[in-house]
């Protein structure tokens, strides 16, 4: 089916780009959503079972890099892949992606090294790339921005599933098929996407546009966002000052005020910087780079918590996550529905964003002893915090901005959250590892027992905190705790199973401090109506400025 609708403003009804029937459009919001889930499951399905992939490709060295490689490619052509499908339609943009989504899935379960793994994991991100933001603006394609809210709340609620369903069909397909069919499930699930989208999404183009790639844009922008994430990964030990860190981020500086020079000369922009003029995106941006830091933590740290003190296995500790993404997954729905109901939306935000900084405090008194049900709590506060901004600040954005700049500002804003994840994780691993010192663990063991001086002074040569502790069981804390005494290497365990509850504790500081911010810069939103057309502003490219979008009925 190939459907163009009429021009946006013509005397057509332009409450929507696309017009199709009832029927069509929720098949199509059913095949943009799974191809969503694509990319959700992809990445909560690989993480618990990767280091039984790293073990039998004998790459613990390049462990990281499995990681590196698909975030890179996903992170760098988000901005093109949402300013092309402005320029040539959505569908057959979301359709490359797709494929080579499915083309790196495959190649990905085929892998014998790991340098092969890490080459097709490359390759499916530059499919990935697509996924999130090209849904999302299919949404805003497909529903006027009253109506939005209802359904981009789904969004959340398929990330919430993915992180249900992940870990759990990544441990079953492991342990009773093979680690390869991890990748090889995402290709009968992206086929169905994939044809109907074909079926059923027809191609929205907007007049007159031609081929005219920014290529000075993307070129410093790849080149700005490489080095950068680089030195991210590098940083993840906890040396910031490491030359490889410091070089990485010089790079990315010098190469992002040459691709802001080179957006300032370029005709049609890759990422048009007038969009930081619209107080609207550029406080969304803000807010959501920053709220991002909180959910990062959360989602990473509170199942490492479950693994090294509760002991649960990988499968396990996703599930003991259910009460956060219940209280997320419940929000992002809800939310969507009462912003299309009111159209009221910046206290809600705002409110949410404190909520989420009140939830991730309580985690700062984590202990090893904390009850489960009080951590349910916990996690249910943190997740109605989420919620809302997985949906709303896209609906906000889509709504603020024209028609012919949707795809661009839904991608961009997709970028923040993704860069947002990178930081935010990077640091919070950076201030865990600082603070689960030996000087901590000592301490702990000694309060939990141990006479003091079985304790050393200083760790052992051959003992890495930061890493072998991490995993009771390990060789290296298996040898350290075979030259202490029996009897006393139950309070060994329990100070260091305490002391890794307060570094972890800690490290949600961070997430505490963003999300008060991301609630402050909530608080500068200037709420718009929510439109009932897509025709709130004429097209603008290039230099011109992009004003905040008039209300229209």
């Amino acid at each position: 089916m190939e459907h163009i609708p009429a021009p946006v403003g013509a005397a057509e009804d332009d409450s929507v780009a696309i017009h199709v029937g009832s029927r069509e459009r929720f098949e199509i919001l059913f095949a943009v959503l799974l191809g969503l889930f694509l990319s959700a499951l992809d990445q909560t399905i690989v993480g618990p079972v990767l280091p039984r992939i790293v073990t039998d490709l004998q790459g613990a060295s390049l462990y990281t890099w499995v990681v590196t490689a698909y975030l890179l490619t996903s992170t760098v052509t988000i901005p093109a892949y949402g300013k092309l499908s402005d320029l040539y339609g959505r569908r057959p943009l979301l359709m490359a992606g797709i494929v080579l989504f499915l083309v790196g899935s495959a190649l990905s379960g085929l892998s014998q090294t790991m340098a092969q793994l890490i080459a097709f994991r490359a390759i499916q991100g530059l499919g990935a790339g697509a996924l999130f933001p090209i849904s999302l603006a299919v949404i805003g394609d497909l529903f006027s921005p009253a109506e939005r809210g209802k359904y981009q709340g789904l969004f959340g609620a398929v990330f919430g599933i993915a992180f249900l369903v992940g870990p759990f069909l990544g441990g079953f397909l492991t342990d009773n098929v093979s680690w390869h069919w991890v990748f090889y499930v995402n290709v009968p699930i992206g086929i169905v996407s994939l044809y109907f989208i074909w079926r059923l999404l027809p191609t929205v183009r907007r007049e007159g546009s031609r081929f005219d790639l920014d290529v000075p844009g993307v070129v410093t922008l790849t080149l700005a966002i490489v080095p950068i994430l680089i030195a991210l990964t590098i940083a993840e030990n906890g040396d910031w000052t490491a030359p490889g860190v410091i070089a990485g981020f010089v790079i990315g500086i010098v190469f992002l005020v040459a691709f802001v020079l080179a957006e300032t000369r370029a005709e049609d922009p890759v990422i048009p910087l007038g969009l930081f003029r619209n107080r609207t995106f550029t406080v969304s941006s803000i807010a959501t780079f920053l709220a991002t830091f909180g959910f990062a933590t959360a989602i990473i740290f509170l199942p490492l918590w479950f693994q090294v003190v509760k002991n649960a296995s990988s499968t396990a500790s996703g599930y003991d996550l259910f009460p956060f993404l219940f209280g997320l997954i419940a929000t992002s729905v809800i939310s969507g529905q009462v912003v299309s109901r009111t159209g009221h939306y910046k206290w809600l935000l705002v409110g949410t964003m404190i909520l989420l900084a009140i939830g991730l405090g309580l985690f700062t008194n984590l202990r090893a002893d904390t009850p489960t049900t009080t951590l349910w709590l916990w996690m249910v506060i943190a997740g109605i915090g989420v919620g809302p901004m997985m949906a709303i600040f896209t609906l906000i954005v889509q709504n603020a901005v024209s028609f012919d700049l949707l795809g661009t500002a839904t991608s961009d804003l997709t970028l923040m959250r993704q860069i947002g994840t990178s930081f935010g994780l990077t640091i919070a691993f950076t201030l865990f590892e600082n603070n689960l010192t030996w000087n901590l663990l000592r301490a702990q063991i000694v309060k939990a027992g141990a006479p003091a001086a079985y304790v050393p002074a200083t760790a052992p040569a051959s003992f890495n905190i930061g890493q072998d502790l991490t995993s009771v069981g390990g060789s290296a804390t298996a040898q350290f705790l075979s030259r202490i005494p029996t009897p006393l290497q139950p309070a060994f365990l329990q100070g260091f199973h305490e002391a890794f509850s307060i570094a972890l504790a800690n490290a949600m500081w961070l997430g505490v401090a963003a999300a008060v911010v991301a609630a402050g810069a909530s608080l500068l939103l200037h709420e718009m109506p929510l439109r009932k057309t897509t025709t709130a502003q004429e097209p603008t490219r290039g230099r011109s400025s992009i004003a905040e979008a008039p209300a229209r009925d």
